[in-house]
């Protein structure tokens, strides 16, 4: 009779359909972020969209990456935990679901930067633009190796600009949408940012100094320079526009 009972048990497993396996319930996702941060914010309705539970904190996503063991060179503008890994940056739901199929030992998945057509990057807003770029497996030891490969579909993407011979970047115009004096940011509607290969949009920007912060305010046209500081989007220097 018992093994009547285990040769059942047996058969009704091989049985099983895979969409049982399949709707497995997601583990819950948390990510940090800037409130104003728009692409951040269309990353986490995509997401949603494809049925993952999301809890949103909005600060504090560098203080994350680090604490997470994720090294700065992988950095983007919002950092996640689900089921016991990272996910930095604009990596697909797909992505995300086939990680936490596979359970590789590892830190988890990155997308440094915000590579154009990126989920949450993408769009008519883009101009239906696709930039090629790499999801990245993060390793225990801080190596990587190519999870997913995109293609795109753009001749090439921002050049980078060097500056001139005493190193000056290029200025890009904008338009401050908030000022954070108390934490030393600022939130930036601006044009493209060539050195950092970075396409018009609305972001939130470290200040390098705080006191550059000390003569803007919301409305204002200005003008600024921009560098990624150990993985932070960061402000170098601002002006008005004239």
């Amino acid at each position: 009779m018992k093994r009547r009972q285990l040769l059942s048990a047996a058969i009704g497993l091989s049985l099983a359909s895979p969409l049982a396996f399949a709707q497995t319930p997601l583990p819950a996702l948390q990510v940090w972020k800037d409130p104003n941060c728009g692409c951040c914010n269309d990353w986490v309705a995509l997401l949603r969209a494809d049925g993952f539970q999301v809890q949103v904190f909005d600060s504090g996503n560098t203080a994350v990456r680090q604490r997470l063991g994720l090294p700065a060179r992988y950095g983007s503008c919002h950092t996640a935990l689900v089921g016991g890994y990272v996910v930095e940056g604009h990596v697909a739901a797909s992505e995300i679901r086939r990680l936490l199929a596979e359970k590789p030992d590892a830190i988890g998945l990155a997308v440094p930067g915000m590579p154009v057509g990126s989920p949450g990057m993408d769009g008519p807003v883009y101009g239906e633009r696709r930039d090629a770029y790499d999801v990245l497996l993060v390793q225990r030891d801080g190596s990587s190796r190519v999870f997913q490969r995109h293609a795109g579909n753009a001749a090439g993407g921002f050049k980078r600009t060097a500056g001139d011979a005493a190193g000056a970047l290029p200025l890009t115009e904008a338009e401050v949408r908030k000022v954070d004096a108390a934490n030393g940011k600022v939130t930036l509607k601006h044009g493209d940012i060539k050195n950092l290969d970075m396409p018009p949009m609305t972001m939130v920007f470290q200040a390098r100094d705080p006191a550059l912060l000390a003569n803007v305010k919301a409305g204002d046209k200005v003008r600024f320079t921009a560098e990624k500081i150990n993985g932070v989007y960061t402000v170098t220097n601002i002006t008005p526009a004239p």
